[in-house]
C-alpha cells in the first residue's frame, strides 16, 4: 500500500475535504451538508462565534492523504494569552474538529491514518506550548458541535490519544413541524410577534403580562452556507413561567412558532437541553419533538 503523508491542507483537497466533513455531518442531522465555499470560509474564520473567534490567533488544517486521497482531516486553533481573550480560552490549544473515514474493507488503514493525523497535531499543539489542550467536533453545520455519539471512530480516536470527556453531555432534539401542537391560544391570551436574541420572538401574554416566549432561528440554511439542509431551524430560546408548566402554555407556544415556521417554509425544527434536564426533555417529546443524537462537549488532553 502507498505510504500515508500528512501534511497541511492545500486548495486542490478542497472538494474531498467538503466530501469527507459532509459524510459526518450526515450522521448527525438529516439531509443537511455544506457548501465547498463553506468549509474553506470555515478555515479562515468563525463568523457565528463573534465572541470567541477574534481570539484566536493561529489557525491549521491538516490532512492525512493516502493514494490521492484525503483520508483524514483536522483543524486547530490557538488561542491568544494577552488579557483581551477570557481567562478559560487564554493560552490554549483546540483541535476544532477531526474527521476520518471509518475502519472499511476498501481503507484498511484508517485507523492508521486518524493515529498518525492526530500525533501530528499533538506535536502542533507541542510547538504552541499551549497551558492546555482541548479538542471537540464544531463542524461548520447546525447541530454538529461537541462528539456526537454517532461518530463512534472519532471517540474511540480521541481516547486513544488520551483526551478525557470533562464536560456535559446535550442531547439534540428534531421535530417534524407538522407534528407540532396546533396553535390554539386561551380566552384573552395573545401572541406577539418580534425580533429576539436568537431569532424570532413570539411571546404569549395575559392580562398585560408576558406569560413565555419562545425563538426560532430560520436562517440555519442560508444557500451560501449550505448547499442542502433547506427546511430547518432550531430553538434559539424558550421560557415560560414555572407557574405556568402544567397549563400547556409550551404548547401553545410551540403551535404558534410552527405557524410561522410553516410560513417560512421550514418542515423540521432542532431543540438542544442538557442530557440532565429530564423533565424538559420529556416535554418536549411529548410535543412532537424525538432524540436525534447525544453529542458531548468538553474533551481535554490528558495523557
Amino acid at each position: 500500500m502507498p505510504a500515508l503523508e500528512v501534511r497541511p491542507f492545500r486548495r486542490a483537497d478542497r472538494d474531498q475535504l467538503a466530501e469527507l466533513i459532509n459524510t459526518h455531518v450526515a450522521a448527525v442531522v438529516p439531509g443537511v451538508s455544506v457548501s465547498v465555499n463553506t468549509v474553506l470560509s470555515a478555515l479562515e474564520r468563525q463568523p457565528d462565534e463573534f465572541i470567541t473567534d477574534p481570539w484566536v490567533g493561529r489557525r491549521v488544517t491538516l490532512v492525512a492523504e493516502q493514494r490521492g486521497h484525503v483520508v483524514a482531516a483536522a483543524h486547530l486553533l490557538r488561542y491568544r494569552a494577552d488579557d483581551e481573550v477570557g481567562r478559560s480560552y487564554r493560552d490554549i490549544g483546540e483541535i476544532d474538529w477531526f474527521v476520518c473515514r471509518p475502519p472499511a474493507s476498501f481503507w484498511p488503514d484508517s485507523d492508521e491514518a486518524a493515529d498518525l493525523l492526530m500525533d501530528a497535531c499533538l506535536a502542533q499543539l507541542a510547538r504552541w506550548n499551549v497551558r492546555a489542550r482541548y479538542a471537540s467536533g464544531e463542524l461548520p453545520a447546525p447541530a454538529v458541535y461537541g462528539l456526537p455519539r454517532t461518530w463512534p471512530h472519532i471517540r474511540a480516536l480521541y481516547e486513544r490519544a488520551g483526551f478525557r470527556h470533562v464536560g456535559d453531555t446535550e442531547v439534540i432534539l428534531i421535530a417534524q413541524v407538522a407534528d407540532l401542537p396546533a396553535h390554539e391560544p386561551r380566552p384573552g391570551e395573545t401572541v406577539d410577534r418580534t425580533l429576539g436574541e436568537c431569532g424570532t420572538r413570539f411571546t404569549a401574554c395575559a392580562d398585560g403580562h408576558a406569560l413565555g416566549f419562545i425563538e426560532v432561528d430560520t436562517s440555519l440554511s442560508r444557500p451560501e452556507r449550505q448547499a442542502r439542509g433547506t427546511g430547518l431551524a432550531d430553538i434559539g430560546n424558550l421560557h415560560t413561567d414555572p407557574t405556568t408548566y402544567g397549563e400547556g402554555l409550551e404548547h401553545r407556544l410551540l403551535g404558534a412558532a410552527a405557524d410561522w415556521l410553516r410560513l417560512c417554509a421550514v418542515d423540521r425544527l432542532l431543540a438542544y437541553e442538557r442530557a440532565t434536564e429530564d423533565t424538559v426533555i420529556d416535554r418536549l417529546t411529548s410535543a412532537g419533538f424525538r432524540e436525534l443524537t447525544r453529542t458531548d462537549r468538553g474533551w481535554e488532553h490528558r495523557p
